[in-house]
């Protein structure tokens, strides 16, 4: 078992979540200016990975770029790790690869600071995919603890590259906030905007 067996109902029953979904969380964020380099490279990018249609094309076309682009807007003081495995606990279904880790540090050769993010990739629905998020979302809350890096929330997004659905986990209380609206690439900087304000642990 693994972070991909988790379905909403799995994950709420096993960990004893708390679900809130009925927030606009955060629509008064706003927006964050983006550099022309990542206009253009969207520009070009996005019907390509569209047209392409698979779960690798949106993360290495769109995703990525939009997270580096985040990296450089905080002066690289948040660390990106992509496609890196997290085994925390896997005699509960906490192991297995996580496509992107934003992590609180300006070290980027090892995983040790605090995880702030995980943004999931998916090719489909972006709702086939929050089970899975919240599953690492938990196991970044553990890691976290074990490095001595214990912090009150964690974020989450899922995405298709041209969809984005939010999400922050409460370590206290165990309360998943599940933002109700979806965000589209046409929205580029409220999407980034609202990046900025989860890695400044802000929202």
């Amino acid at each position: 078992m693994s972070y991909s067996d988790f379905s909403l109902k799995r994950i709420k029953q096993e960990f004893n979540l708390n679900f809130i979904e009925n927030k606009d969380f955060f629509q008064e964020t706003e927006e964050a200016d983006i550099s022309e380099y990542l206009r253009m490279t969207l520009d070009y990018n996005v019907p390509l990975a569209l047209a392409i249609n698979t779960e690798k094309a949106r993360s290495e076309l769109i995703i990525a770029n939009i997270l580096l682009e985040l990296k450089r807007q905080l002066n690289d003081q948040i660390s990106l790790f992509p496609g890196v495995n997290l085994d925390v606990d896997k005699s509960r279904g906490l192991s297995g690869f996580c496509d992107y880790i934003l992590s609180k540090s300006s070290e980027q050769f090892y995983l040790s600071a605090p995880v702030l993010a995980i943004v999931e990739a998916k090719n489909d629905q972006v709702t086939n995919g929050l089970g899975q998020c919240i599953a690492e979302m938990i196991a970044a809350r553990i890691f976290n603890d074990r490095e001595g890096n214990s912090i009150g929330s964690i974020y989450g997004a899922v995405t298709t590259g041209s969809a984005w659905k939010f999400l922050k986990y409460e370590n206290e209380n165990d309360v998943v906030y599940i933002d109700r609206p979806e965000y589209y690439i046409a929205d580029v900087r409220k999407i980034m905007g609202i990046l900025v304000k989860m890695m400044r642990q802000e929202a």
